[in-house]
Protein backbone atom coordinates (compact mmCIF):
# COMPACT_ATOMS: atom_id res chain seq x y z
CA UNK A 1 0.00 0.00 0.00
CA UNK A 2 1.45 3.18 -1.01
CA UNK A 3 0.94 6.70 0.50
CA UNK A 4 -0.60 9.00 -2.03
CA UNK A 5 -1.05 12.56 -1.61
CA UNK A 6 -2.62 15.06 -3.75
CA UNK A 7 -1.26 18.42 -5.46
CA UNK A 8 -1.96 22.09 -3.98
CA UNK A 9 -5.00 23.60 -6.63
CA UNK A 10 -4.66 25.71 -9.60
CA UNK A 11 -6.91 28.11 -9.13
CA UNK A 12 -6.97 31.87 -9.64
CA UNK A 13 -9.15 35.23 -8.49
CA UNK A 14 -10.91 35.08 -11.91
CA UNK A 15 -11.50 31.32 -11.60
CA UNK A 16 -15.67 30.03 -11.74
CA UNK A 17 -15.48 26.37 -12.54
CA UNK A 18 -13.96 23.88 -10.08
CA UNK A 19 -12.72 20.45 -11.61
CA UNK A 20 -11.85 18.27 -8.87
CA UNK A 21 -10.60 14.73 -9.68
CA UNK A 22 -10.13 12.10 -7.01
CA UNK A 23 -6.57 11.28 -6.94
CA UNK A 24 -4.15 11.33 -9.03
CA UNK A 25 -2.65 8.30 -10.45
CA UNK A 26 0.78 6.77 -10.35
CA UNK A 27 2.18 8.41 -12.82
CA UNK A 28 0.44 12.11 -12.41
CA UNK A 29 2.06 11.74 -8.55
CA UNK A 30 5.52 10.63 -10.49
CA UNK A 31 5.48 13.67 -12.52
CA UNK A 32 3.85 15.71 -10.22
CA UNK A 33 1.30 16.44 -12.94
CA UNK A 34 -2.49 16.42 -12.86
CA UNK A 35 -3.58 14.13 -15.32
CA UNK A 36 0.27 13.08 -16.44
CA UNK A 37 -0.81 9.78 -18.25
CA UNK A 38 -0.90 9.75 -21.77
CA UNK A 39 -4.15 7.73 -22.15
CA UNK A 40 -5.79 10.10 -19.61
CA UNK A 41 -8.53 12.37 -21.98
CA UNK A 42 -8.71 14.99 -19.90
CA UNK A 43 -6.02 17.75 -21.68
CA UNK A 44 -8.08 16.65 -24.74
CA UNK A 45 -11.42 17.34 -23.65
CA UNK A 46 -10.71 20.23 -21.84
CA UNK A 47 -8.69 21.45 -24.83
CA UNK A 48 -11.47 21.03 -27.38
CA UNK A 49 -14.48 22.85 -24.66
CA UNK A 50 -11.40 25.84 -25.27
CA UNK A 51 -10.90 25.75 -28.64
CA UNK A 52 -7.89 24.68 -27.99
CA UNK A 53 -7.11 21.56 -30.18
CA UNK A 54 -3.44 20.92 -29.32
CA UNK A 55 -3.79 21.76 -25.32
CA UNK A 56 -2.75 18.51 -24.56
CA UNK A 57 0.66 18.73 -26.54
CA UNK A 58 1.71 21.61 -23.93
CA UNK A 59 4.06 21.65 -21.24
CA UNK A 60 2.64 21.57 -18.47
CA UNK A 61 3.16 25.27 -16.55
CA UNK A 62 1.23 26.40 -20.34
CA UNK A 63 -1.68 23.89 -19.56
CA UNK A 64 -2.34 25.14 -16.32
CA UNK A 65 -2.17 28.90 -17.78
CA UNK A 66 -4.85 28.16 -20.67
CA UNK A 67 -7.20 26.30 -17.76
CA UNK A 68 -6.93 29.66 -15.34
CA UNK A 69 -6.99 31.98 -18.48
CA UNK A 70 -10.38 29.73 -19.39
CA UNK A 71 -11.86 30.59 -15.33
CA UNK A 72 -11.46 27.14 -14.75
CA UNK A 73 -9.29 25.51 -11.06
CA UNK A 74 -8.21 22.10 -10.99
CA UNK A 75 -8.08 19.99 -7.70
CA UNK A 76 -8.50 16.51 -6.13
CA UNK A 77 -11.65 16.01 -3.69
CA UNK A 78 -9.20 13.26 -1.80
CA UNK A 79 -6.06 15.29 0.20
CA UNK A 80 -4.06 11.92 0.35
CA UNK A 81 -5.28 8.10 0.63
CA UNK A 82 -3.54 4.43 0.41
CA UNK A 83 -3.64 2.77 -2.87
CA UNK A 84 -2.23 0.49 -5.10
CA UNK A 85 -1.83 1.25 -8.50
CA UNK A 86 -4.12 3.91 -9.89
CA UNK A 87 -7.36 2.77 -9.98
CA UNK A 88 -9.66 4.52 -7.85
CA UNK A 89 -11.22 1.41 -6.77
CA UNK A 90 -8.44 0.57 -4.50
CA UNK A 91 -8.59 3.88 -2.62
CA UNK A 92 -8.07 3.61 1.21
CA UNK A 93 -8.40 5.40 4.22
CA UNK A 94 -9.16 8.58 2.21
CA UNK A 95 -8.66 12.08 3.76
CA UNK A 96 -10.94 15.30 2.20
CA UNK A 97 -9.01 18.46 1.16
CA UNK A 98 -9.96 21.94 2.51
CA UNK A 99 -12.44 22.45 -0.36
CA UNK A 100 -15.38 24.63 1.94
CA UNK A 101 -12.12 26.83 2.66
CA UNK A 102 -11.23 26.96 -1.08
CA UNK A 103 -15.08 27.62 -1.78
CA UNK A 104 -14.42 31.10 0.65
CA UNK A 105 -11.42 31.94 -0.66
CA UNK A 106 -12.55 31.95 -4.28
CA UNK A 107 -15.57 32.60 -6.60
CA UNK A 108 -16.48 29.46 -7.93
CA UNK A 109 -19.72 29.18 -9.33
CA UNK A 110 -19.79 25.83 -10.78
CA UNK A 111 -18.04 22.47 -9.35
CA UNK A 112 -17.68 19.65 -11.83
CA UNK A 113 -16.61 16.21 -10.90
CA UNK A 114 -14.38 13.69 -13.07
CA UNK A 115 -15.93 10.45 -13.10
CA UNK A 116 -17.69 8.43 -9.82
CA UNK A 117 -14.87 8.61 -7.24
CA UNK A 118 -14.69 12.26 -7.24
CA UNK A 119 -18.42 12.31 -6.98
CA UNK A 120 -18.72 10.00 -4.57
CA UNK A 121 -16.17 11.14 -2.25
CA UNK A 122 -17.57 14.57 -2.70
CA UNK A 123 -20.63 13.67 -1.59
CA UNK A 124 -19.55 12.12 1.10
CA UNK A 125 -17.41 14.78 3.00
CA UNK A 126 -19.33 17.57 1.79
CA UNK A 127 -23.33 17.06 1.19
CA UNK A 128 -24.10 20.83 2.00
CA UNK A 129 -22.04 21.92 -0.95
CA UNK A 130 -24.26 20.28 -3.14
CA UNK A 131 -27.47 22.32 -2.10
CA UNK A 132 -25.14 25.40 -2.55
CA UNK A 133 -23.35 24.93 -5.78
CA UNK A 134 -24.31 23.84 -9.41
CA UNK A 135 -22.37 20.59 -9.17
CA UNK A 136 -21.84 18.15 -12.16
CA UNK A 137 -20.80 14.85 -12.34
CA UNK A 138 -19.43 14.14 -15.47
CA UNK A 139 -18.44 10.81 -16.97
CA UNK A 140 -14.31 10.32 -16.30
CA UNK A 141 -12.09 11.30 -18.35
CA UNK A 142 -9.82 8.01 -17.18
CA UNK A 143 -8.31 5.59 -19.74
CA UNK A 144 -10.15 3.13 -17.59
CA UNK A 145 -13.52 4.36 -18.62
CA UNK A 146 -13.50 2.97 -22.16
CA UNK A 147 -16.90 3.05 -22.36
CA UNK A 148 -16.82 6.71 -23.64
CA UNK A 149 -15.46 7.59 -26.49
CA UNK A 150 -13.30 10.88 -26.94
CA UNK A 151 -16.43 12.50 -28.66
CA UNK A 152 -18.68 11.50 -26.36
CA UNK A 153 -16.68 12.53 -23.38
CA UNK A 154 -16.36 16.06 -25.20
CA UNK A 155 -20.17 16.12 -25.77
CA UNK A 156 -20.53 15.67 -21.58
CA UNK A 157 -18.38 17.83 -20.83
CA UNK A 158 -18.57 20.69 -22.98
CA UNK A 159 -22.47 21.53 -22.36
CA UNK A 160 -20.60 21.76 -18.37
CA UNK A 161 -17.99 23.90 -19.10
CA UNK A 162 -18.77 26.33 -21.42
Amino acid sequence: MVVCKSFKPSIDENSKILILGSMPGIKSLEEQQYYAHPQNRFWKVIGKCCKYENLYKLNYSDKLKILLDNKLALWDVIKSCNRIGSLDSNIQNEKPNNILKLLKDYKIEKICLNGNKSYSAFKKYFPEILQQYKCYKLPSTSPANARYSLDKLYEEWHKVII
